[in-house]
């Protein structure tokens, strides 16, 4: 595992202490916690992006997606 040093406004600091002492983590997990989200997210993201340009890929409205997965509005 690699270490590196990340510099943090003071508001953000205190707002990650009280994450990680209300939750009893280290501040080191919910860092890496909260990468691991935000990588995850930009990925689908981008997959989003490069799906819409492909004209064969239909573009489906809410109900359409949902109802493609069994759900009911």
């Amino acid at each position: 595992m690699t270490t590196t040093a990340v510099r943090l406004p003071d508001d953000l600091y205190q707002q990650l202490e009280e994450v990680a002492r209300a939750r009893k983590r280290p501040k080191g997990a919910i860092l890496r916690e909260a990468l691991e989200a935000y990588l995850e997210l930009r990925a689908d993201y981008e997959i989003a992006v490069e799906r819409m340009k492909d004209p064969t890929d239909p573009v489906l409205t809410e109900a359409e997606f949902l109802a493609e997965l069994g759900w009911k509005l």
